[in-house]
């Protein structure tokens, strides 16, 4: 909920999904210019709902960024070698989250 509150106030579109399974559903309707994970996830994980969107051809470009407490050596690149485009650790710096979420914006546009 921080997270949104905080993309919503730097003028911000927001979705959320709780749900792993609702995940995918809800990316196929909405197309998300963006998806945010968090990659521990109930039920399944936020790599096993990357692996899946990113091999749907009609919603493979668009970016993901892993948001997770995984911050040990080697973590961020087992989460890109997973098919996340960006990595963002908790606790995150509001400024770095928000770079990283303008720069694969613009580079997907």
């Amino acid at each position: 909920q921080i997270l949104n509150d905080l993309l919503q106030a730097h003028g911000y579109e927001t979705l959320q999904e709780v749900s792993g399974s609702g995940v995918v559903q809800m990316v196929k309707e909405k197309r998300p210019d963006l998806i945010l994970m968090d990659i521990q996830l109930p039920v399944i994980s936020g790599l096993e709902l990357t692996k899946i969107l990113k091999e749907d051809e009609e919603l493979k470009e668009i970016p993901i960024v892993a948001v997770t407490a995984f911050a040990l050596n080697g973590d961020e690149e087992k989460i890109r070698k997973g098919g996340c485009d960006g990595y963002i650790a908790k606790p995150f710096s509001i400024s770095c989250l928000l770079e990283t979420i303008a720069k694969l914006l613009n580079s997907h546009e």
